[in-house]
């Protein structure tokens, strides 16, 4: 499995936050992981979540659609979406580029964490 970020933490539908403490309050980046986007291949359009739109963890808050599938975009953190990454409307393929940084999809202020592992239990699970 290529190199976690070590710092952010996984979701079992392969969704990442980049912090490490999710706590009620706290306004955190969400991405879906290089995995995710290596397995659904050259992706060309992200159906992004609006603001101020409720996310509930573990539920479809979006899509990614590639030259593969189509596949929904799972909430990690339940939340209020507070921004979302606009550069993706004319450029989705920065997700395979860059899943931890540029290709970051939404923001969202944390109202209570889903289920979530570190990198080193992501990468043991997904080890194949």
């Amino acid at each position: 499995m290529a190199s976690l970020p070590t710092d952010y933490l996984y979701s079992a539908e392969h969704e990442w936050v980049n912090s490490t403490d999710v706590k009620p309050g706290d306004v955190v980046r969400v991405g879906i992981t290089q995995y995710a986007a290596d397995q659904l291949g050259e992706i060309v359009y992200v159906e992004l979540p609006e603001v101020g739109t409720e996310a509930e963890a573990g539920e479809p808050c979006g899509e990614v659609e590639s030259t593969k599938s189509v596949s929904d975009i799972y909430a990690p953190v339940s939340g209020e979406v507070v921004a979302v990454n606009e550069d993706l409307e004319d450029s989705a393929a920065v997700i395979n580029d860059d899943p931890y940084g540029e290709g970051w999809i939404y923001e969202v202020r944390v109202t209570e964490a889903g289920p979530l592992m570190d990198a080193e239990a992501y990468a043991a699970e997904n080890d194949d």
